[in-house]
């Protein structure tokens, strides 16, 4: 693991609140900020009531703001027997199809079963994966049988890209937060994210601040870039904002697309249509 990094809650707190009074670095008014955020968005659905249809008519909403002069979104999120119907229902569209595999959202299952779901989603078309990392073996201490969980899974993707969910509200501790992160994007994943949306709570912007600084670190100590995905109880516009205010912030314009920065979630992106319009 890395050398220590301690983090304050009230500090954490405090910077996370002068952010949010201070004005937009990279947007003129909120109206940009949100369409900004409505084309970053992960529009997702991961219930056990899912169906064919629901999901088609998910991808039809996806690939439907455009027509109403508001940006599309930037992916679909489904479980992995959807993967097919996703693609096939976007194609052509530009928005990605995601899938989460690899025991989502426990993470307890044996590596063969994480990997041989994996693989399935991605032969059966996903772009994207959206894997959970093994929180209890994490808490243990087992750091290198997840990195190794970690590194294996992102082999199997290929070509696809490996968002890597932390589940940080289960994790109790800024420091281990921080370092999640950096052994997430050790291993190999491209993103790392907040949360599955299973638990509470689920997205916190003192998560996704600690988050930042763990990706700022990474990239200044070796030059590469990873990305941010909060997911997990973002509904509204306002709440949308503060983790575009946060990435904004933090890392700065070069983050501000969608190869570095999205947001999970299924109700949000109706919320800022109407704001919108």
């Amino acid at each position: 693991m890395n050398p220590k990094r301690v983090f304050f809650p009230e500090a954490v707190s405090r910077h996370i609140q002068e952010i949010q009074s201070a004005p937009f670095k990279s947007f003129a008014n909120e109206k940009e900020a949100m369409r900004f955020a409505l084309g970053i968005l992960d529009l997702t659905t991961l219930e056990g009531n899912d169906t064919r249809e629901k999901v088609e008519n998910l991808c039809h909403k996806a690939s439907g703001y455009s027509s109403r002069g508001l940006p599309d979104v930037a992916a679909v999120c489904v479980y992995p027997v959807f993967a097919r119907q996703a693609r096939t229902l976007l194609e052509g569209t530009g928005i990605r199809t995601a899938c989460v595999a690899g025991a989502f959202p426990s993470g307890q299952s044996p590596i063969h079963v994480k990997l041989a779901e994996v693989r399935y989603a991605v032969e059966e078309g996903a772009e994207e994966i959206d894997m959970v990392i093994s929180r209890g073996k994490f808490l243990e201490g087992e750091y290198l049988e997840v990195f190794d969980e970690i590194h294996a899974i992102r082999e199997v993707c290929g070509n696809a890209h490996l968002k890597v969910i932390l589940e940080t509200g289960e994790l109790n501790d800024p420091s281990k937060i921080y370092d999640a992160s950096i052994m997430a994007m050790k291993a190999g994943g491209d993103f790392i994210k907040t949360s599955t949306g299973k638990i509470t709570p689920a997205a916190t912007p003192e998560a996704a601040y600690i988050m930042l600084r763990a990706i700022r670190d990474y990239h200044e100590s070796t030059g590469k870039y990873f990305g941010l995905k909060p997911a997990g109880g973002i509904s509204t516009p306002e709440q949308a904002l503060v983790y575009v205010k946060l990435v904004d912030e933090i890392l700065g314009q070069e983050w501000l697309n969608a190869n570095l920065f999205r947001i999970g979630a299924s109700r949000l992106a109706d919320n800022l249509a109407v704001a919108l319009q």
